[in-house]
């Protein structure tokens, strides 16, 4: 699904399901982001058709009514009691993948398009349930600097340029593209797009972009081809998984079982005065699980390798610094 069109419904949905009326679709067509640049009124209706059956087929409980008798037309809303889900239960090891997952999504980028959408609700003068918010609200987190730019440039439509250096060159390079998309695979954001200079298809770690890409020309002049998927053409290239490191950690006992599963439990020691298991285990990817392996906090320490033993202790300064830089915020804002 197509950047725009995902977040157009993200929209559609916050919008529905943060009013207890019935909202013609008009009315949603002045409120929410991505219905306003429809060119004419056959365009508008054909697109919102398309995503009123979109939704439909995804299992969103769509109503449709009318608040009182004197309304000419249809509404549509989401009733919250068929929307939200049962409570669930997960084991301690399930409720730490999922929230070392909720970590990823955490941007700005993405979640102003859905917050724009409350405001023009309130603007509007509908009764907006400040809880649903929180319901849907999308995050994405990632800590490559090129990512919002060239998110940018993919949504709108515009050629984007950026210096890249790849790992068997000692210099970074200009390079032209016509973004396409931007897609994750195996724990690396990549741009997907038609590189001008090369005059075909390329692949570009995010990681590997230099200083800040720049968008140019007119909006709208670059799409992506319909027959193209993205996330295949990153695998294609990726297709040779790099070969396995050995990894050993220090684990406090009883704790990580995420990561115990993946593991085996080799030896004992004590660490700082603290008696630990060590454990092994294989990664093909070490730069990546660094993050992971920071979520666990002072319950895990990397003992080899060296490499992947400073990534996690700079994960650390990086989130220290970020949990500072809110204190300091806060402070500020009660001041």
């Amino acid at each position: 699904m197509a950047t725009a069109r995902a977040e157009r419904l993200v929209n559609l949905v916050l919008c529905l399901l943060s009013t207890r009326q019935y909202l013609t679709a008009e009315r949603i067509r002045g409120i929410v982001p991505g219905y306003t640049d429809a060119p004419n009124d056959e365009a508008f209706f054909r697109t919102f058709e398309r995503d009123k059956s979109e939704l439909r087929d995804l299992g969103v409980p769509l109503e449709t009514g009318r608040n009182s008798a004197f309304d000419a037309a249809d509404g549509y809303r989401i009733a919250r009691r068929d929307y939200e889900l049962g409570d669930i239960g997960l084991e301690p090891d399930e409720a730490a993948a999922v929230a070392l997952a909720l970590r990823l999504w955490d941007s700005p980028e993405l979640t102003g398009a859905a917050r724009g959408a409350l405001l023009k609700l309130r603007a509007a003068g509908v009764d907006v349930d400040d809880r649903a918010a929180g319901t849907i609200e999308p995050k994405v987190r990632t800590s490559e600097p090129a990512f919002p730019a060239l998110l940018a440039a993919v949504q709108a439509g515009r050629v984007v340029t950026f210096d890249y250096r790849r790992p068997n060159e000692a210099l970074a390079q200009l390079r032209t593209v016509e973004p396409w998309g931007v897609v994750a695979w195996r724990g690396r954001w990549y741009l997907v797009g038609h590189d001008r200079d090369r005059r075909a298809p390329r692949c570009f770690r995010l990681s590997r972009v230099q200083g800040d890409p720049k968008a140019q020309g007119r909006a709208g002049a670059v799409s992506r081809p319909p027959d193209v998927d993205l996330l295949s053409m990153v695998a294609g290239e990726q297709r040779d998984a790099p070969p396995s490191t050995p990894v050993r950690l220090w684990v406090v006992p009883g704790r990580a079982q995420g990561l115990r599963r993946q593991a085996s439990v080799v030896d004992s020691m004590r660490l700082d005065g603290i008696e630990g298991d060590v454990l092994e285990l294989d990664l093909s990817y070490p730069d990546f699980a660094a993050s992971w392996i920071a979520g666990y906090g002072p319950d895990v320490v990397v003992l080899e390798p060296d490499v992947l033993r400073k990534s996690v202790h700079e994960a650390h300064l990086g989130a220290a610094a970020a949990a500072a830089a809110g204190s300091d915020e806060a402070g500020e804002v009660r001041r």
